[in-house]
């Protein structure tokens, strides 16, 4: 019975360890901000790059936008002004910043 049992406890914990695709991907999340570009706005970039601010309870958060077609495609939006944005991505923190995958990003246009 012991013959049995050990392969196959090291075969299912072998099996998760590598399958786990909703650690590697990540869930999609909605965030709502003000964005613009890190160079051109900020002067803290050495090369255009979309960021945006999203403020929660007085608290100032700086998200970096993974550069991916959604992005660069929206970039023009961004490159020399301010605006309300809405973003749909996947958020992780790398070398100490928060960097977002967008796979939707929209424009808020302001209520007249």
């Amino acid at each position: 019975m012991k013959r049995f049992i050990i392969p196959t406890l090291f075969t299912t914990l072998l099996s998760l360890t590598f399958h786990t695709p909703a650690a590697s991907k990540g869930k999609a999340i909605t965030f709502k901000g003000k964005g613009c570009c890190a160079k051109c706005c900020l002067k803290i970039a050495d090369k255009c790059q979309n960021v945006f601010v999203v403020e929660k309870n007085g608290k100032k958060t700086r998200y970096f936008l993974a550069d991916n077609k959604v992005s660069k495609g929206f970039h023009k939006n961004l490159c020399k002004g301010i605006h309300e944005i809405t973003v749909v991505g996947v958020c992780r923190k790398v070398d100490g910043k928060l960097v977002v995958t967008a796979e939707k990003l929209e424009k808020v246009e302001k209520e007249k």
